[in-house]
């Protein structure tokens, strides 16, 4: 086969093996994404780090196949390698690892988004310019009780979240009542709901966290108190891809209502898909939703940039979690540089099509510019 599709870039969809599943990740989302490309013109393909060979005239990949089958079939290398590397335990292998850098060296291949974002890096790269500090929360790395008696002077409501964590997963949160004889309250997720523990004292307290937190690095961050909607609080998430003229767009607004026992707002915690819109009216009004509609994707587009500059490579796509507090100011949240699909219609069939319109401007730049930046 010509390594050229109709002079148009192979892209493979990069992610680990499996030894039950032939490899790892979502595989609805990849037959999606390989459709998607069909229908355009693009031959695409899911690969393994082991059998992605940068040096070899054809490689091993696989398409889907009948039912939910997939077949391993002879094709021609990519010259645009998406990374779908599903979790961060994977992408630390020394195999996979030295993948990622030998594609990221190679003079032929463009790779999107190499790495996943560390949530301490990502405050301290917002914090580097004052157009987007203004938008992140008070933020320390949890280091010792001492760190959580300093913040709790200047705010009473603070989450503990995990460095790299995802999905909301163990994220805690500390709410401090000066009257009473157990003025501390933890608050853990635990699945759909949360537990609360409460505590007489700042030692006690720190012994509870260091149970809950066991070996993980987490950051300490000042909570916001969300716009709410039916009494429950709201968070917006953002998707943001290059086009074909690679430069940043919104392909789409999604809100997230936390569920009535869930200290957040994601949706395997019993979080519940909205539609952006109806919640800002609710709490602001129908003029006033549009204006910060506006804000949102303005912010979001000013965060993107900023990550991609201090991250140092060259960035693709993200999700962004941004909370509006009930004066109608923006707070960044998250990042996330491999994002989950969005349920939204719209949102999903944009997202798809600008892997291609993206991996088509990646293509024209190969030989010209490093993906370092």
């Amino acid at each position: 086969m010509n390594t050229r599709y109709e002079d148009r870039p192979v892209i493979a969809i990069l992610t680990t093996r499996d030894k039950n599943r032939q490899f790892r990740g979502n595989h609805k989302n990849f037959r999606d994404i390989i459709r998607t490309g069909k229908e355009l013109g693009y031959l695409a393909y899911v690969i393994t780090v082991r059998e992605l060979n940068l040096e070899s005239s054809y490689v091993t990949g696989y398409v889907p196949g009948p039912g939910k089958s997939w077949t391993s079939v002879q094709l021609p290398p990519p010259q645009v390698v998406y990374n779908r590397i599903p979790t961060r335990e994977e992408e630390a292998k020394p195999a996979v690892a030295r993948k990622i850098a030998e594609c990221l060296e190679h003079p032929g291949i463009r790779l999107y988004n190499p790495y996943f974002f560390n949530k301490w890096s990502l405050f301290e790269w917002l914090k580097g310019s004052h157009a987007t500090s203004r938008h992140v929360p008070a933020t320390r790395r949890l280091r010792s009780s001492r760190t959580l008696s300093s913040m709790l002077k200047t705010h009473s409501s603070l989450y503990l979240k995990p460095e790299s964590g995802k999905a909301g997963k163990g994220i805690m949160r500390i709410k401090y009542h000066a009257e009473g004889d157990l003025p501390y309250r933890l608050q853990i997720q635990s699945g759909k709901r949360n537990v609360t523990y409460k505590a007489a004292s700042m030692e006690r307290l720190w012994s509870r966290i260091g149970k809950e937190r066991g070996d993980s690095r987490y950051i300490v961050q000042q909570a916001i108190e969300l716009a709410t909607c039916k009494g429950r609080p709201f968070d917006l998430r953002v998707l943001l891809q290059k086009n074909g003229k690679g430069g940043w767009g919104v392909t789409g607004i999604g809100a997230r209502l936390a569920g009535s026992r869930s200290i957040t707002t994601h949706v395997p915690r019993g979080g519940s898909v909205e539609e952006p819109s109806s919640m800002l009216e609710a709490m602001f009004g129908p003029e006033r939703s549009v204006s910060i509609l506006k804000s949102v994707s303005a912010t979001a587009l000013l965060i993107a940039r900023q990550i991609e500059r201090a991250s140092g490579y060259m960035l693709g796509e993200m999700s962004m979690d941004l909370g509006i507090d009930e004066k109608g100011g923006l707070w960044f949240f998250e990042a996330n540089s491999r994002p989950m699909k969005f349920d939204e219609p719209d949102i999903r069939r944009l997202s798809l099509e600008r892997i291609f319109q993206y991996s088509q401007h990646l293509s024209r730049q190969t030989a010209i510019s490093p993906q370092r930046m």
